[in-house]
C-alpha cells in the first residue's frame, strides 16, 4: 500500500519491567528480568508521573541503565519505559519468514553448522544407487557427482555365504540372475567325509539340479609329487562334472580351495559353461592344481545356480561365497 510521507520502519519494541522508585537517579532496565540495552536515549519513551520525558535533558541512557537528570523519590512513579529499538532492527523474525534471497552470500559458515550434521542423518545400509550423489570440490568449487561415475568397474560383490560344518550330501548355491553378467564362487577348505573321491557339480536350471547325462568336461592337472604331470582328461555325457581330476583324500590335512567362474548364466542363446581353478592337498600326491572347463549340453535355458557333491559320500566342511562380477 502507499504511504504519505516516509514509510514506517520496523523496530523491536519492548516494554521494560515495572520500576520501583527510590532516592536515586539511576535505574536498571530489564525486560523479563533480562538486561536490555537501548541504542540511545532517543530510542526510549519514558513517562514519569504521567508526563513524557525529553531524552537527554530529562534522562540519559548508559548501557542497560536509565539516568534521570535529578534523583527521584519514593513518591515519584515511573509509569512506563518503552524501548523503540534500532529502526533497522527487525527483532526476532517469525518462523518461516526468512527467504533464501535474504541470506547474504558466504554468510553461513562452518562454525554455524552443528557437528552432527552428518552423523545424525540416516546411514545407507547398502551400496549407493547409481543416481545417488556425492559432493566434491572441483578446484575449490563445490559440485555434485553421481555414484555411477566414481564407483569403478570389475568389482566383486558378495551375494551369499554358505558354510558346511557337518555331513552334507549336496550343497546348492543359487541366486544367479541377470543382475550380473558373470558370477564367481570362492571355495574354501572343502573336506570330504570319504576317502579317494572327486568333487563334482551339476547345473541348476529351472529350479532343479540337472542329473541327466548332460555334461562334458576337460581337466588339465599339474601335480607336485617329485615330478610334474600334465593330464588331459575328457569326458562326455556324464551325469555330473568333475571339478578335480585326481581323487581327494579325507585325512585331516587334506582339503581343497579355489574359485569357479560362471559365464553369463542368464542368457538363453548359448550353452552354459564354467571354469574351475582349484588347488587341493592329497597326502599321497602332495599338492595339485586343477584347471577344469565344464559344458552343459542339454539346451540353452538360463542357469540359476550350481549344485556341489562328492563322487561318493558327504561334504563335511566347506565355505562357499557367491559373488556377482560388475
Amino acid at each position: 500500500m502507499a504511504y504519505i510521507g516516509s514509510q514506517p520502519r520496523l523496530g523491536n519494541f519492548q516494554a521494560c519491567d515495572a520500576i520501583t522508585t527510590s532516592a536515586t537517579a539511576t535505574f536498571n532496565l530489564l525486560v523479563g528480568g533480562v538486561a536490555i540495552f537501548p541504542q540511545s536515549a532517543q530510542h526510549c519513551l519514558v513517562s514519569l508521573n504521567g508526563v513524557l520525558q525529553a531524552p537527554i535533558s530529562s534522562y540519559t541512557i548508559s548501557g542497560s541503565t536509565i539516568i534521570f537528570a535529578s534523583a527521584l523519590t519514593t513518591d515519584d512513579s515511573i509509569d512506563f519505559i518503552t524501548i523503540l529499538g534500532d529502526t533497522l532492527d527487525l527483532g526476532t523474525p517469525s518462523d518461516g519468514t526468512v527467504a533464501t534471497t535474504k541470506i547474504a552470500a558466504n554468510a553461513v559458515t562452518g562454525a554455524k553448522l552443528n557437528t552432527d550434521i552428518i552423523s545424525a542423518q540416516t546411514a545407507l545400509a547398502a551400496e549407493p544407487a547409481d543416481t545417488d550423489e556425492f559432493l566434491v570440490s572441483d578446484a575449490g568449487v563445490l559440485k555434485r557427482i553421481d555414484y555411477s561415475l566414481i564407483k569403478g568397474g570389475g568389482s566383486m560383490n558378495l551375494i551369499s555365504t554358505t558354510t558346511v560344518s557337518s555331513g552334507t550330501s549336496t550343497v546348492d548355491i543359487t541366486g544367479m540372475d541377470s543382475t550380473y553378467k558373470n558370477y564367481k564362487i570362492i571355495l574354501t577348505n572343502l573336506h570330504p567325509a570319504t576317502d579317494n573321491v572327486s568333487l563334482n557339480c551339476r547345473f541348476i536350471i529351472g529350479g532343479s539340479a540337472q542329473t541327466g547325462a548332460y555334461y562334458n568336461y576337460v581337466n588339465h592337472v599339474i601335480q607336485h609329487a617329485g615330478t610334474v604331470t600334465h593330464v588331459l582328461n575328457s569326458s562326455g555325457d556324464a551325469t555330473s562334472a568333475k571339478l578335480i581330476h585326481s581323487s581327494q583324500g579325507n585325512a585331516n590335512v587334506e582339503n581343497m580351495s579355489g574359485e569357479i567362474t560362471i559365464f553369463n548364466p542368464s542368457e538363453t542363446t548359448f550353452a552354459k559353461m564354467l571354469q574351475a581353478d582349484i588347488s587341493y592337498m592329497n597326502t599321497s600326491a602332495a599338492s595339485s592344481y586343477n584347471i577344469n572347463t565344464t559344458y552343459y549340453t542339454n539346451g540353452t535355458a538360463a542357469m540359476t545356480g550350481i549344485q556341489f557333491l562328492m563322487s561318493s559320500g558327504n561334504i563335511d566342511n566347506a565355505i562357499f561365497k557367491l559373488y556377482g562380477i560388475s
